[in-house]
């Protein structure tokens, strides 16, 4: 009954007359710009859906085949089946366009992608393993780098799992940490006094600066690691929260005091609410900052983790390795990301076709 009210009450404004345009006036209707066109939509490119993709996989394959005789037996077995797969795949998924409307939607906004994903492997193979533009063993042609992560498979996807616990631990901790914080600095004035100058001094210092501090703190490199995660989320999460807090309209205070809510209905029902926009933004630049900080801390002290494991690669000159780290880098936080942006479109379901970013 109380949000009801408040919702009511937000909404009245003073009457006033809406004056329909006359014909005389009225702009008629007309050819819409290219930009009017594509505003608020997704743009795919203009590229035959049955060609695109599967054609660019057997250029790949070819020029690989082409210029592999100077890579290793395994190595060029290994990538021409991986090759030869996106070929299979593409082929398939070309003969199911006419009987499947799902897959032709697929493949218009995910074809072209993928074709330019493996053209660009087929130039770096081209320029390294062809031309040798690229010295060795710095730059490693794409089939190298296929064979280091098959050989250092299992060694990779234990140390993705310690950095998945070591990352969702710093970076819950932060977000507690940071909203707490935010939530206090926004409401209370007392709380904005003290805390604000603390939040300005402390914030803006890079969390890897703290690495020294951290090791003599804790005795454990993996609480020093967590902590030093939930120090680079902490910041942004807290100044971002703290503002959307400040910023909630009067107009929702008042009517919510009006209808006899108390001090945490304020907060958690109506503050919070406003600023879950805001949060949001603090909890994707966390999430940036934890990813950088994740690498750093896991290269002083801990033995485990993608962090560590790309710095042992580069101590033995294995680049290989260094690369397939690198790749499983990209995936591995690319989806953690994509997560929290599925939770963001849940959450703010109200902004779907509001706000875009």
């Amino acid at each position: 009954m109380l949000r009801e009210g408040i919702e009511d009450q937000a909404e009245v404004s003073p009457a006033r007359s809406v004056e329909e345009p006359s014909p005389a006036t009225a702009t008629p209707p007309g050819p819409r710009s290219a930009d009017a066109d594509g505003a608020g939509r997704d743009w795919t490119p203009a590229l035959p859906v049955l060609f695109t993709f599967p054609v660019a996989a057997a250029a790949a394959l070819a020029l690989h085949l082409l210029v592999s005789d100077g890579e290793p037996p395994d190595a060029t077995h290994t990538y021409t089946m991986f090759l030869g797969g996106f070929v299979a795949f593409g082929v398939v998924a070309a003969s199911l366009v006419p009987f499947w409307p799902g897959m032709r939607r697929w493949l218009q906004r995910m074809g072209p992608i993928l074709a330019a994903a493996l053209l660009l492997l087929g130039a770096l193979e081209l320029v390294t393993s062809g031309l040798h533009w690229l010295p060795m063993p710095y730059f490693p042609s794409p089939a190298g780098v296929l064979q280091n992560f098959v050989n250092d498979a299992e060694l990779i996807f234990d140390s993705t799992w310690h950095s998945l616990i070591l990352l969702l631990s710093g970076y819950a901790l932060g977000v507690i940490l940071g909203l707490v914080t935010g939530i206090s600095i926004g409401w209370s004035a007392r709380c904005r006094y003290w805390g604000m100058p603390v939040l300005k001094v402390i914030g803006p210092i890079p969390a890897t600066a703290w690495i020294p501090l951290a090791m003599i703190l804790s005795p454990s490199a993996m609480w020093s690691a967590v902590g030093l995660i939930a120090v680079a989320v902490w910041f942004p999460v807290s100044m971002l929260t703290a503002s959307g807090v400040a910023n909630t309209r009067a107009s929702l205070l008042d009517v919510a005091r009006t209808l006899g809510a108390g001090r945490g209905y304020l907060i958690f029902r109506v503050a919070i609410p406003a600023a879950m926009p805001n949060i949001f933004i603090g909890l994707f630049m966390g999430l940036g900052a934890s990813f950088l900080t994740l690498v750093v801390a896991e290269t002083v002290g801990v033995k485990s983790g993608l962090g560590w494991y790309v710095s042992w690669a580069q101590g033995w000159a294995e680049y290989g390795k260094v690369y397939a780290a690198l790749v499983v880098m990209a995936a591995f936080f690319s989806t953690i990301m994509s997560l929290l942006f599925l939770l963001r479109d849940r959450v703010l379901v109200w902004q779907k076709g509001m706000i875009r970013w």
